[in-house]
Order: structure tokens, then C-alpha cells, then sequence
């Protein structure tokens, strides 16, 4: 197990800046994803972690080391690729031993390693068969092992599962999480997936523009996001936002008409002036539905979805004004039906400034 700290972490390529100054530091032992959307420079970090890009600016430390000028191969860390990167002529056997051969290790160390990544893997049937006969997730689980059997301070994966189908992808989600509960060492993980960032970090950063826009637990995100940004890429569906304006008796006037009651709302720093302009977010499980004219605002249904146990009701507020409520169970409500918002009622409301800052806040 191994600490890992990023200090002022910037990365350029030529005149284009793709990493402006980020500030981690992940414990031994700990379970790290990096997400965010496409271009977000969430790669590129981890390849910088890895030694597999130089480092323009800042300092990467590993236990307390600096290791910027160290190469990828003196950092004792292993990488598990989006490809597999597997041997195509050799067996599940050879591919797991290559690596620790050409580190010229003793022949016993190398098949108890084997062995032993082999079990908990559950790869011991298919040692002898080549990738090309093994399944995609048999063959992600192969590149596992060869991460495995290094035995290295940390372990980096670059969007693992992308290759695969939905349901192979929640089965390998698992055995990751089991692994790193055996073997507890630290674990750098990067997906554009936030149900993998959700299920299996202790701690999430959300990368954003080559900045991380915060650093915590999945639930301090989805419940306290940081900012506006945070908000809308933290849950799916995503949340509602309605614009707005603050009012000096401190409610808040929608653009969209209607005014919503603030009670409850706890300030995240110096008190919003009147008249400031805002926005309101609101998750789609905390909306309060109600009859049409009896809430802030009225939904003009667009499409319900029912899937049994839970409903999406879409619609709009206003041209361009979109909205998504999630119900429990099933619902009668129908495209063409007109439902109000009790918004200033729902169970949890978001405040966030014209920069996007998050200003206020209600958790139920």
C-alpha cells in the first residue's frame, strides 16, 4: 500500500493547457476514481501518475517521494488498460508470468504468485487457453492478474470496463470492489461512469476542464455538491436547475414566474444580496408533485416513463425550461397532463450563485 499526493499538478502540450494546478492526496489503501465527461484531462492524470507523460508543473509524491523525474517502470506501480494489452500467441499462464520474468525473479516466487492471482481471479480453468478463446470479461480479468501478480504500491486503472456490456460490467464492478477489499491496496480508477465512480470509490474527484471541481465521498457529492457542475454531473437523471433571483424577504423569484419558499436553507457563506441572480437546483426524487396552479410552478408533461417499481415524469416549465421528477411506484399522471411543483415543499433544495458556487442549501 502506498500514499499518493498531487501538489499544483499542471500538464501543457505546447501552448494548450490541459491539467491547471490540481491538489490531491489519496491514503494507503484507499479506493480513488477520477470522473468526469470527455476531454476533461482525467487520463491524463493518471498517465502522469503513471510516468507515461512528464509533468509541465507540480510535484507527484508517492510516500512522501517525489517520483516526476522517476520513469514508469521505477514507481512500482502497475497499470490496467482499456485494450486488455494482452500477449495474443500466449496463454493466461504466460501472459501472467512475462512480466515478472523479464524482472528475472526467482521461478518459485513466480508460480506461487500465479497461483495465487490465478485463485483469486478465478482464472485457474483458463490458465492454459489463450486471450483470443476467453471472454471479454475472462480477458479483463487476465489483465488484472498481470497487475496483481507485480504486487505494486498502487494500482492504476484507465476506464476498465468500458469495453464491455451492461451486464458483464455490474458483475466485473463487483469483483473489482472484492478484490480491493482483499488485497487493500490503493487503487487509482478513471471512468466517465458515474455509477462505477458511485459503487466503488471511498473517494471521488470530478474533473472538470483539467481542474478538479471537488474531492470526497459519493454521497458528500451527491448530497453537498460543491458547485453547480457538480451538481448536474453527480446523479442520473441529472438535476433540475431553474433560474432565478433572490427576493429581500429572502425567497426566490423563478425566471419562469412563481416564487419559492426558502425556509430551512442553510447559508454556505456570506448571505445572498437581494436581487442576486441564482439558480435553483433540485433533484428529480426530491420534487414535491402537486394539482396544477397549487405550486410554484406548473409541469407541462411531456412524456412519462413507467418502469414498474418507479416512474420519470418529463416535461417543461417553460420553452427550453426542462424538468424530470422520479416517483416511487407507478403513476396516472400522462403526456399532455399539466402537474404543479411544490418546489419551495420538496425535501432537499440547492442554491447556487451566478459563478456556479453553491450558496445554500436543504437536506431533508
Amino acid at each position: 500500500m502506498a500514499t499518493l499526493e498531487l501538489s499544483a499538478v499542471r500538464k501543457s502540450f505546447g501552448a494548450t493547457h490541459v491539467i491547471h494546478g490540481v491538489d490531491l492526496s489519496v491514503a494507503h489503501g484507499e479506493f480513488c476514481v477520477f470522473v468526469g465527461p470527455s476531454g476533461c484531462g482525467k487520463s491524463t492524470l493518471l498517465r502522469m501518475i503513471a510516468g507515461l507523460e512528464t509533468v509541465s508543473e507540480g510535484e507527484i509524491r508517492i510516500d512522501g517521494k517525489r517520483v516526476n523525474e522517476l520513469g514508469a517502470s521505477e514507481r512500482g506501480l502497475a497499470m490496467v488498460f482499456q485494450s486488455y494489452a494482452l500477449y495474443p500467441h500466449m496463454s493466461v499462464r504466460q501472459n501472467l508470468c512475462f512480466g515478472l520474468e523479464n524482472m528475472r525473479m526467482d521461478r518459485g516466487e513466480i508460480d506461487k504468485r500465479v497461483a495465487e492471482a490465478a485463485r483469486m481471479l478465478r482464472l485457474e480453468p483458463y490458465l492454459e487457453r489463450r486471450p483470443g478463446a476467453l471472454s471479454g470479461g475472462q480477458r479483463q480479468r487476465v489483465a488484472i492478474g498481470r497487475a496483481v501478480v507485480r504486487e505494486p504500491k498502487i494500482f492504476l486503472f484507465d476506464e476498465p470496463l468500458s469495453n464491455l456490456d451492461a451486464e458483464l460490467r455490474v458483475r466485473m464492478r463487483a469483483e473489482l470492489g472484492a478484490l480491493h477489499d482483499r488485497i487493500g491496496n490503493t487503487m487509482i480508477y478513471v471512468t466517465h461512469d458515474q455509477v462505477e465512480a458511485m459503487t466503488l470509490a471511498d473517494r471521488i474527484a470530478v474533473l472538470h476542464d483539467g481542474r478538479c471541481e471537488q474531492f470526497a465521498a459519493p454521497l458528500d457529492l451527491y448530497n453537498a455538491p460543491a458547485n453547480a457542475f457538480v451538481a448536474g454531473f453527480i446523479g442520473s437523471p441529472r438535476m433540475n436547475f431553474l433560474a432565478g433571483r433572490t427576493e429581500p424577504d429572502g425567497g426566490l423569484r423563478l425566471a419562469t414566474g412563481g416564487t419559492v419558499r426558502t425556509q430551512g436553507l442553510v447559508p454556505l457563506g456570506p448571505a445572498l444580496a437581494p436581487g442576486e441572480a441564482v439558480t435553483l437546483g433540485v433533484r428529480p426524487e426530491h420534487l414535491r408533485l402537486v394539482g396544477p396552479g397549487q405550486g410554484d410552478v406548473d409541469l407541462a408533461v411531456t412524456l412519462t416513463e413507467q418502469l414498474g417499481g418507479e416512474s420519470y415524469v418529463y416535461g417543461e416549465v417553460a420553452p427550453e425550461t426542462k424538468i424530470v421528477a422520479r416517483l416511487t411506484g407507478q403513476t396516472r399522471i400522462a403526456r399532455g397532463e399539466r402537474v404543479g411543483l411544490d418546489l419551495g415543499g420538496s425535501t432537499a433544495l440547492h442554491v447556487f450563485d451566478g459563478k456556479g458556487t453553491a450558496r445554500a442549501r436543504r437536506i431533508s
